[in-house]
């Protein structure tokens, strides 16, 4: 615990180190928005080149001076007139404590997955065996860390469910585009609050005056004496009543600010975790209000769409009696309880799965694979709480059943995490617009399907158990215009809800769309001919960004120099202006570089026209790619928004240069490979665009090696992607072409959220410790998302901090608060209930073998950078034999011979030897190192589904396809093949064989395949007549044809990349790729399944 007065960023860069890394080599401290403590953290200053009084106009602003109240320095942000100098990059002016810095060359393990210096032992996935006691297991037993137990002290906080201006407006929209949304108008006028108002944003009234200082509130003096002592960051547990509670009608903001929430006086605002709702730290709370309420959750849990208890709870002194007279509407009805004594038989609900109980021994059974797709296992829960349960793809969790303990979850030696796909796109989408967002007063959670009501005024938080009011205004219903229903709203019926956030949820006002495109256009990219695509592709959807009239676009281009674009309206044509200062680059013209779209809109179609022959005859070969987006950084930063980078070489000039480290015939020795970064430029450079709400985003089309483990920091740190083309060319690789082509038009068009914060939050009890994703972690649990895409997914690992003897269910909720690119701001949140269990076997029923799979992928990329690849790997072949360890000593009754394993784990020695054959894991020399770097940003960014099917393959015959089973969408009939084995066993060379690995398709086609299949779907004559490059099928008018098309359109319609397809012949240099995927098979450096599940066998009975 920090000691009063001490500043307690030290405390706080522990828990950041563990997500972040480090990062510095100079010494000179890098900034990136005050990082203090879980209390004060900041992501931007209220005042970040906005007229907070002006809500839409964005001013350049001026050079502001920020005194930094920890260090008393000052710093100089802003940009300068035309031609002078920009001596640092704009960021927020508190400095991250030192301990984020490292040495030049790599970066330390992030201490809270690598406690000790020590290198770690091949066994596990927890460092030091040496270290007393000795780590069980990798995935529990992590030091304490505590910041995000659910201790719940109390201590207060603004509560900011509601909105000084309350209007008598609610729009509840089904789903779909919000032009087409239909508005519910509540008749009447807005009843009154039974809560008072409370803090917003901004204050019409207030006189204009400058931005207040980076990182402090704005019109607050700063800190007298330090921050306040630093909650949560140590390993100690907050004691549950350090102090007296405050009075009642009080609330102290996170800057120890009191508000009286009584007269509903203006607080504002000044970083996103206010915003967001802090941690797990909230609202006061009277000391006897509520005494009991930790141990009742599940008691009443409804058994019905939530209802309400018609029984007042034990001891609950104070609160209004249950039968109220209420002016209209049905009167509160008993809920039918459902706890343990409802739950009656461990097994309970799994009678209906009778393969659940199963046990399957895998030497006698290993064709265990499905012939359709996997599906996830379903939680062990009433029907009526399921069906409103989230939906899997969207969040799931690695075990359907909790254990009770972490000393249950120690035993089961399975890892306990969530996978999410937050901002995925959804069909159906419901969206609340409403004057009041309904939160727990205490937690901060957001009112969902799994809260339990006690009566028609009061609801029971389901993650801290604290019991709220109801709002007046929620007591509406304005879908079904029935008063007293509160538990039918959408809000409560909808396990995935969006909200059109009040001002009370910004900093600033909304910001605008603004794309920043970075074109290298040295020599080598002329050469391969890709900015005629990519122009071309910007050219056909320029209409198409998403965006408003506000919309802003800007374009540099950089060789050895730097040229920037002038699109000012008026101009004939577009103005070249060349930097070729790259030691020390500035702005040239800043006001006309970032443009309206709608304005300049013929001036960027010109420049977009003339841009690639501009360089045709360039004879420039080097490449100051740092010193372009120093460029790019410095231009965006007043607003905000995604910087598109486009680099074909190893940058070789000013800062962030680069030296070749790949050596081929070291590829197979996995110490001797470079998988970290060799410099901390490009991800510095990351943290300060995140601070400023700026994302990169790297497209890589290089045929040579780019040292893509130190480019790919720009985009990991600021929560963009990577884009990978090896050995990209026009003419000679054109199949490369049209995969660009198809993915920039995703690119361009896909939904984006600017200025976004995620936060998880989970029942108290459990803790998240560990997150896996392109982000920046600010504060302990608030992840910085400067922009979000629709294709990104994320994962985090938990432990169970204290037991949850007392409850039969948890939640977990995420919540995503971003702008969308029609300024609007918006929450997205997704709850998911899952069962309490406490005995073992119950554990293993519900384990999700997918999802456990994706999430030992993401923690062996990250042993892979802080240990090594070898060390990775036998921590994921560890993993399986541990678990299965685990169930045959403590859940099998009598030890058979063979390899018993639940049913739930049936496929999990399969996809793990298939982790084992991927790109980002195998050995051998015939990965290229960019190749192998490129696969493990994929396995931490890419959503569970794709990341499986780059896993393990979906292997189809296509030469008999028929519409029996057939799906049918939009009057298309797609044929539904059952699924093969990855095995050479399975193919015949009288057929032809699609293998679907996510960013390829593979169409084998046997020596002897029918005729008919040759001439109908290939549209050709004979074997020797299928060309040795063919990549596309003809849309021949027969229905072979036809079904085969439609199913391979129907595949690459389920991904948000471009599958290549490949047509492979006996002699194709594709077939060892092929071969290569059949993962059940022997290769030169790799077990075939039978003999991995004879080592797994060996070690198992051991």
């Amino acid at each position: 615990m920090a000691q009063p007065g001490i500043p307690a960023a030290r405390g706080a860069a522990a828990g950041l180190q563990a997500q972040n890394g480090a990062a510095s080599a100079s010494g000179s401290p890098y900034t990136n928005g005050p990082v203090q403590n879980t209390l004060m953290s900041s992501q931007v200053s209220s005042g970040q080149g906005y007229d907070s009084q002006l809500p839409g106009s964005y001013p350049r602003p001026m050079p502001a001076k920020t005194l930094n109240p920890f260090s008393a320095q000052s710093n100089f942000g802003g940009s300068q007139g035309s031609g002078q100098t920009l001596n640092r990059p704009l960021v927020a002016s508190n400095p991250v404590p030192p301990s984020l810095h490292s040495g030049p060359s790599r970066m330390p393990p992030p201490p809270s997955q690598n406690p000790t210096a020590t290198s770690m032992p091949s066994g596990s996935f927890l460092p030091g065996t040496n270290v007393p006691p000795p780590p069980l297991n990798w995935q529990y037993n992590y030091p304490s860390t505590g910041p995000q137990t659910n201790h719940f002290p109390h201590i207060a906080q603004p509560s900011i469910s509601g909105n000084t201006n309350l209007t008598a407006d609610h729009q509840y929209v089904s789903s779909g585009d919000p032009a087409l949304q239909t508005s519910f108008i509540k008749p009447g006028s807005a009843l009154p609050l039974q809560n008072p108002p409370l803090p917003t944003t901004f204050q019409p009234g207030a006189p204009p005056g400058p931005p207040p200082a980076a990182g402090l509130p704005p019109n607050r003096p700063p800190p007298a004496a330090g921050p306040p002592p630093n909650r949560g960051l140590t390993s100690q547990k907050t004691p549950p009543r350090a102090a007296l509670p405050p009075s009642f009608n009080s609330a102290v903001s996170h800057d120890g600010i009191t508000a009286n929430a009584s007269n509903g006086s203006m607080v504002t605002h000044s970083t996103y975790d206010e915003i967001e709702g802090g941690g797990f730290l909230a609202a006061p709370q009277p000391a006897n209000q509520n005494p009991q309420t930790s141990r009742s959750v599940g008691y009443a849990y409804p058994s019905l769409p939530p209802g309400y208890q018609n029984t007042a709870l034990p001891g609950a002194a104070g609160m209004p009696p249950p039968s109220l007279n209420y002016p209209s509407g049905p009167q509160a009805f008993t809920q039918t309880p459902l706890g343990a004594n409802h739950l009656t038989a461990s097994m309970s609900g799994l009678s209906l799965h009778p393969e659940g109980l199963r046990v399957v021994n895998l030497l006698q059974e290993r064709n265990m694979l499905p012939s359709t797709p996997l599906k996830p296992p379903v939680p062990n829960l009433h029907e009526d709480i399921q069906k409103l349960n989230c939906n899997p793809e969207l969040f799931r969790c690695t075990l359907t059943s909790i254990p009770q303990t972490q000393a249950l979850l120690n035993k089961a030696k399975l890892p306990l995490g969530l996978l999410l796909h937050p901002f995925k796109d959804l069909v159906q989408l419901p969206v609340v617009t409403s004057s009041t967002i309904v939160r727990c007063r205490s937690c901060r959670t957001y009112i969902n399907p799994f809260v339990n009501f006690l009566d028609q005024r009061r609801w029971k938080c389901n993650l801290c158990y604290r019991v709220n009011d109801v709002p007046e205004e929620f007591m509406y219903n304005p879908l079904t215009r029935v008063y007293g229903e509160p538990h039918k709203r959408p809000e409560v019926q909808n396990a995935t809800i969006e909200f059109m956030a009040p001002s009370e949820y910004m900093l600033r006002p909304p910001q605008p769309p603004v794309y920043l495109f970075v074109f290298d256009v040295s020599h080598n990219a002329i050469e391969t001919g890709y900015l005629n695509s990519v122009c071309q592709s910007l050219l056909d959807n320029l209409d198409l960004l998403p965006g408003n009239t506000r919309t802003k676009i800007g374009f540099i281009t950089f060789d050895s120099t730097i040229h920037f674009y002038s699109l000012q309206e008026g101009l004939s044509q577009p103005q070249m202006l060349i930097v070729s200062d790259i030691d020390d680059v500035f702005i040239p013209m800043p006001e006309n570089l970032l443009v309206n779209l709608n304005e300049s809109k013929e001036l960027v179609q010109d420049l977009l026209k003339t841009l690639p022959q501009m360089f045709t005859k360039t004879l420039e070969t080097q490449s100051a790619l740092g010193p372009a987006l120093q460029a790019a950084f410095k231009l965006i930063s007043p607003t905000g928004g995604r910087i598109s980078v486009f680099q074909t070489q190893l940058p070789t000039l000013g800062v962030g240069a680069l030296k070749p480290r790949e050596e081929p015939n070291q590829r197979s020795s996995a110490k001797e490979i470079h998988l970290t970064p060799s410099t901390d430029f490009y991800k510095k450079l990351a943290l300060d665009c995140s601070g400023q709400q700026a994302a990169v985003d790297l497209f890589l089309l290089s045929g040579q090696y780019s040292d893509l483990a130190s480019l790919g920091c720009i985009s990991r740190y600021s929560a963009g992607s990577v884009y990978y083309y090896p050995s990209y060319h026009h003419q000679h690789n054109p199949v490369q072409v049209q995969k660009l082509q198809k993915e920039l038009q995703r690119y361009l068009t896909r939904k984006i959220g600017f200025e976004a914060v995620m936060r998880i939050r989970c029942t108290k009890g459990l803790s998240i410790h560990t997150f896996h994703g392109n982000f920046f972690v600010r504060s302990t649990d608030l992840l910085s998302l400067p922009n979000v895409n629709p294709d990104a997914g994320y994962a985090v690992q938990m432990s169970v901090e204290e037991s949850l003897t007392d409850t039969q269910l948890v939640s977990f909720q995420s919540a995503l608060l971003y702008t969308s690119s029609k300024g609007e701001r918006r929450i997205r949140v997704h709850t998911l209930c899952l069962p309490v269990v406490s005995t073992l076997n119950e554990v293993f029923l519900g384990a999700d073998v997918q999802a456990i799979s994706g999430l030992l992928a993401n923690m062996a990329v990250d042993r892979s950078v802080t240990a090594s690849l070898s060390d990775a790997r036998d921590a994921l072949v560890n993993a399986v034999i541990d678990s299965l360890s685990a169930y045959r000593s403590s859940v099998l009754s009598s030890q058979q011979p063979g390899l018993m394993v639940p049913f739930s784990l049936r496929l999990f020695p399969l996809f793990v030897l298939a982790l084992l054959k991927q790109k980002s894991f195998q050995t051998g020399t015939n990965v290229r190192l960019d190749e192998r770097i490129f696969a493990m940003c994929q396995v931490k960014n890419q959503p569970l589904v794709h990341l499986m099917l780059t896993t393990h393959p979906s292997l189809y015959r296509v030469d008999n396809l028929s519409d029996e089973g057939a799906l049918n969408i939009n009057d298309r009939t797609i044929p539904q093949p059952p699924i093969l084995q990855l095995s050479v066993e399975k193919l015949s060379r009288d057929g032809a064989f699609l293998m679907d690995a996510g960013s390829v398709l593979m169409l084998w086609v046997g020596k002897n395949c029918a005729q008919n299949f040759l001439s109908q779907v290939l549209g050709v004559q004979n074997y020797a007549s299928i060309p040795q490059t063919m990549t596309e099928l003809p849309e021949l008018d027969t229905p072979e044809s036809a079904r085969t098309v439609a199913f391979i359109s129907w595949l690459r319609e389920q991904r948000p990349f471009f599958p290549i397809l490949y047509v492979i012949r006996e002699e194709s240099l594709m077939k060892a790729v092929f071969l290569q995927n059949l993962v059940e098979d022997r290769t030169e450096s790799a077990l075939s399944y039978y003999e991995f599940l004879l080592h797994i066998q060996q070690q198992v009975n051991k």
